[in-house]
C-alpha cells in the first residue's frame, strides 16, 4: 500500500463492501483529498435514513465553509462590485441547484447511504439530497484538514461554474430578497429554526421558523428539505413584512 493510500479499518475490507470501499477510494481522487480520518467521509455520505450517525451536524458545518470560501472567491474576483450585488451572486453559486450539478459531477449519489424506502424512492437523485450531501463532504473535508484545504475544494468545484457580475441580475430567491431588505435598513440578519419534521425518513418534510426579532416578527414555512422550508419561511416573512407596510400606510393616509 502506497504511504499516500488511505488504510481503511480491517472490518470495512470485506467481499460484502469491498465496492463501497472502492467507491469512497475513487471519490477521494475527485476530491483531490485522501481523509486521515475515513469515518468523517463515510458520515457525510449517510442520510438520516440509513443510520442515527449522519450528515446533518456536517452539513451545517459546511454550509458556513463553503458561504466563507465562496464569499473570498467572489471579494476577489469581482472585485469592482457592491456588496449587495456580491451577495446575489453568492446566492445563486450556493443555491441547491448549482450544488446538485456539483454533488452530479463527483458521482456523490454512487456511494451515499440511503435507507431502503429512501433508496427506492430515488432518493439518490433527489437534488436537497445531494446537495445537503456535498455540504456535508466540504463539512467532513473541514473537519480532516483545516479552512486551506476545504476552501481549495471549493474553488476546485467552482472553477468549472462561470462568475461574471451579470449572475446578479438572476431573479432573487425569497431568502436573498429578506436579507437585502434587511441588511438595506441595517437591521439583523434573520434566524431560522427547524421547528419540526414530520413524515418517515424518505418523505420528510421540515417546518422552518424564520424570526426577526427587532421587528418582533416570527413566520413559518414548510419543505421537503431545510432549504426548501427556510426558503417558505422567507417568503411568508416577507409577505408579513409587506402586509404591515401597506397596513401602516392606510392608517397615516
Amino acid at each position: 500500500m502506497a504511504d499516500d493510500e488511505i488504510r481503511w479499518p480491517l472490518w470495512q475490507v470485506t467481499a460484502s463492501n469491498t465496492k463501497v470501499v472502492n467507491g469512497l477510494s475513487a471519490l477521494q481522487q475527485r476530491l483531490q483529498h485522501q481523509f486521515s480520518d475515513a469515518s468523517l467521509l463515510t458520515r457525510a455520505l449517510t442520510h438520516r435514513s440509513f443510520a442515527i450517525d449522519h450528515y446533518e451536524r456536517l452539513e451545517f458545518l459546511g454550509d458556513s465553509v463553503l458561504n466563507l470560501a465562496v464569499s473570498d472567491l467572489l471579494y476577489a474576483r469581482l472585485n469592482t462590485l457592491p456588496e449587495g450585488d456580491l451577495s446575489r451572486v453568492r446566492a445563486n453559486l450556493v443555491k441547491q441547484d448549482t450544488l446538485h450539478r456539483l454533488a452530479l459531477d463527483l458521482r456523490l449519489h454512487e456511494v451515499l447511504r440511503l435507507g431502503e424506502g429512501e433508496m427506492r424512492s430515488g432518493g439518490h437523485k433527489r437534488p436537497s439530497i445531494l446537495a445537503d450531501a456535498l455540504e456535508a463532504v466540504i463539512g467532513a473535508v473541514y473537519l480532516d484538514a483545516g479552512f486551506a484545504v476545504a476552501k481549495a475544494l471549493v474553488l476546485r468545484l467552482f472553477d468549472t461554474v462561470a462568475i461574471t457580475p451579470q449572475m446578479d441580475a438572476i431573479a432573487k430567491d425569497p431568502k436573498t430578497e429578506l436579507q437585502e431588505w434587511l441588511q438595506g435598513r441595517r437591521m439583523q440578519l434573520p434566524l431560522y429554526k427547524v421547528v419540526s419534521t414530520e413524515g418517515a425518513a424518505h418523505q420528510q418534510s421540515f417546518r422552518i421558523a424564520c424570526e426577526i426579532a427587532e421587528l418582533g416578527f416570527t413566520e413559518h414555512g414548510t419543505g421537503a428539505s431545510r432549504r426548501a422550508g427556510e426558503q417558505a419561511a422567507a417568503a411568508a416573512m416577507l409577505q408579513a413584512i409587506k402586509t404591515k407596510s401597506k397596513v401602516s400606510k392606510a392608517s397615516t393616509a
